[in-house]
């Protein structure tokens, strides 16, 4: 039987997106993404839980996020979910989950920026 990685998001960048340039000129780009869940509680206020994200994208995709994406824009995402493991400072064996983004899509008002579909 083969499996489904996959993951659909939308959401609002956290922070301006984190450019780097290794080595053979492969560029990627992390950020955060927020996703928030409104409903009513029991005494009927009004909820919103935020979830936060951290998204990985490569190559093409780091790219366009590096020219048109920045704190607060709005973004349909899609990609699969990444769980790496290293060692802290103190030996301590963490794990990190990601998102590697395969494309996404600006869902703000076309501004200064131009309004793209970014799918490779």
């Amino acid at each position: 039987m083969r499996g489904l990685n996959k993951v659909t998001l939308i959401g609002n960048l956290g922070k301006e997106p984190e450019i780097k340039t290794l080595e053979g000129d492969i560029k990627v780009a992390k950020f955060s993404l927020a996703t928030s869940e409104s409903y009513k509680d029991k005494s009927g206020n009004l909820q919103t839980d935020t979830e936060w994200h951290n998204i990985v994208a490569w190559r093409k995709i780091a790219d366009l996020a590096e020219k048109y994406l920045c704190k607060g824009s709005a973004i349909y995402l899609e990609g699969k979910l990444k769980t790496r493991s290293y060692e802290d400072k103190e030996g301590n064996r963490r794990y990190v989950t990601e998102i590697i983004a395969e494309s996404f899509l600006m869902l703000d008002k076309p501004s200064d920026k131009a309004e793209i579909n970014a799918s490779f």
